[in-house]
């Protein structure tokens, strides 16, 4: 389950580390988990919860990891996503889309900041990075088992359906003439597109959006990274929504 194919057969893939784990037995389902002898002397109140405990070597904790240190307990899960419609159902004020995102660090990051903003759902759009890959699962830190999580090959149906659901389209855009900070708008239900992280949004996922907007950079960074700018946008909408 280290593999997409692998995952894609049995519709189940690995959480690693305590908090991933910790959040899988909370919110997702679990069908086991591995822990090696440290681990699970570490992490007693994980181990007690598991429905199956699997007692595992270090070395076997190392080939079932693909970080340097692996922390010894992983949970084997079923996989989380939801269909588009399930993820836009009710009345979402706050949705992120990702167009093409190729690193799964960034994908995980743009996941836990979706979360703690208070999002509705994310969707992974287009040719992105697959949810379930281990370091997106990592670097969300469980926040892929806090919200809806949709995958939509088209990035124009995905964009369809958030208007459907309500939501206005804005685009992240460097290019944008439209400033974050003085936009309006960002108060009513939004679903913001952010796009691949070495090439942005494409002319013709640009043109389907309802508007594009910027964030303004006052320093000399050329930009802002995916994960670091979908923060910053999807903050702005969530205060805007609480003020």
């Amino acid at each position: 389950m280290t593999r997409r194919t692998q995952r894609e057969e049995t519709g189940r893939f690995l959480a690693e580390g305590a908090q991933a784990v910790r959040e899988a037995l909370r919110y997702g389902r679990v069908h086991e988990v591995f822990a090696t002898e440290a681990a699970t002397g570490r992490h007693a109140e994980l181990v007690a919860e598991a429905p199956v405990l699997s007692p595992i070597t270090v070395r076997a904790a190392e080939l079932l990891s693909e970080t340097v240190s692996p922390q010894g307990i992983v949970a084997v899960c079923d996989t989380v996503t939801v269909s588009l419609t399930d993820a836009l159902a009710g009345r979402p004020r706050l949705v992120a889309v990702l167009a093409g995102i190729a690193d799964p660090g960034n994908a995980g990051t743009v996941l836990r900041v979706a979360d703690a903003a208070g999002a509705d759902a994310v969707v992974f759009a287009g040719t992105s990075v697959d949810v379930h890959n281990g370091k997106c699962v990592r670097a969300s830190t469980g926040s892929l088992f806090h919200l809806p999580v949709a995958v939509e090959p088209d990035v124009g149906t995905a964009l369809g359906a958030c208007r459907e659901a309500g939501l206005t389209t804005i685009a992240a855009d460097g290019r944008a003439e439209a400033d974050l900070t003085t936009a309006e708008g960002l108060d009513r239900p939004t679903a913001w597109l952010f796009g691949n992280e070495a090439h942005g949004l494409d002319d013709a996922v640009l043109a389907r959006a309802d508007r594009a907007v910027r964030v303004p950079l006052y320093g000399r960074a050329e930009s802002l990274n995916l994960a670091t700018a979908a923060a910053v946008c999807l903050y702005t909408s969530a205060v805007r929504h609480h003020s």
